[in-house]
């Protein structure tokens, strides 16, 4: 039976994901994206002439009501996460919602505990940690190909700082939030999801009082340490580097959807699939993989998965947490 996923959201990102689940091969992965839900009427209309997706809703709440929805996807800005989340699990749907999951540890924990208890799947769609290229790291790193991790370091900026998403505290913004957790996530991926025990953190702060640049450093057990810098006003090389005791990995620009991995100077190279319309972000025809993840789990009667777990987005939110913290950009919501 196919996997029935309902779309929260007409923006950029969730006509992306849309994209990658319609390109899928039937035949191996059975996903239908039966319904959408926008602000308005013809907002979520037009999303449904483009997808043609029988359902369109001017309202959130119809999507929650709609008996034939099982999965949500929830692709809206970060402030409306928390609460459009805990709609759905209300209603009984499982759950895929873009990074971050919420604002802070607070409400993670809140949202992932009323799934816990409503026995539903739940995961934060961090969609780098399903990619070919991703899994093959992992792997190489299983097999100490490099040996053992000493350090990481990894850095993502691009000119965003104008849009609002990412410059208005009223939405949740912020380089951390944005594209941060993807440093965060490639730290964690690297070693193994264990937690730092020293984190400095430095930058700067637009008008608005959220981080548009951050510099970090991160202390872990046996002499292990991290680096991690986010910018919004400059162009970095948006690379990443795993040195070890017998070598190194390195993952070129774009680290967060790399289609192409050294290990010890050798090239390894992941190509992405086509999609059956153009996507807007680079390579998002890789969020396809996610989606896959999410059926393999509801199908076992998982209620999240073992790749990125509850645990897992509960320390990325502590480390955002603290990041944000640390340079100043505090949201009304944080304790």
């Amino acid at each position: 039976m196919a996997t029935r996923w309902g779309i929260i959201a007409t923006g950029k990102i969730s006509h992306d994901f849309t994209t990658a689940v319609r390109s899928l091969p039937q035949t191996e992965h059975n996903h239908n994206v039966v319904a959408v839900a926008a602000r308005s009427q013809e907002a979520a209309q037009k999303f449904a002439d483009l997808h043609n997706i029988p359902k369109a809703y001017g309202d959130y709440q119809q999507l929650a009501t709609d008996p034939n929805v099982e999965v949500v996807y929830i692709g809206s800005v970060n402030t409306q996460h928390l609460p459009l989340a805990k709609m759905m699990l209300e209603h009984g749907k499982h759950l895929l919602v873009e990074k971050p999951l919420t604002l802070n540890l607070k409400h993670t924990t809140e949202l992932t505990d009323l799934a816990a208890e409503k026995k539903l799947f739940i995961m934060e769609a961090i969609w780098s940690r399903f990619l070919p290229s991703y899994q093959f790291l992992k792997q190489q790193l299983r097999d100490k190909v490099i040996g053992d991790v000493r350090h990481v370091s990894v850095n993502f900026g691009i000119p965003i700082a104008e849009i609002e998403r990412v410059a208005k505290k009223a939405l949740g913004g912020g380089t951390v939030l944005d594209i941060g957790v993807y440093c965060i996530n490639l730290i964690l991926v690297a070693l193994n999801g264990e937690r730092p025990q020293e984190i400095k953190a430095t930058g700067h702060l637009n008008a608005d009082g959220v981080d548009e640049s951050v510099s970090a450093a991160l202390k872990f057990k046996d002499g292990v340490t991290a680096v991690l810098t986010t910018h919004s006003l400059a162009q970095l090389p948006c690379d990443a580097t795993i040195t070890g005791t017998k070598g190194s990995i390195r993952l070129t620009n774009p680290m967060w959807c790399t289609d192409t991995v050294y290990v010890n100077d050798v090239k390894h190279v992941f190509p992405y699939p086509e999609t059956v319309v153009p996507c807007v972000y680079t390579n998002s025809s890789g969020l396809r993989y996610q989606a896959v993840e999410v059926r393999r789990c509801i199908l076992a009667g998982q209620t999240e998965s073992p790749e990125l777990s509850i645990a897992d987005s509960r320390l990325i939110a502590s480390i955002e947490d603290e990041l944000r913290k640390q340079v100043g950009a505090v949201f009304d919501v944080d304790d």
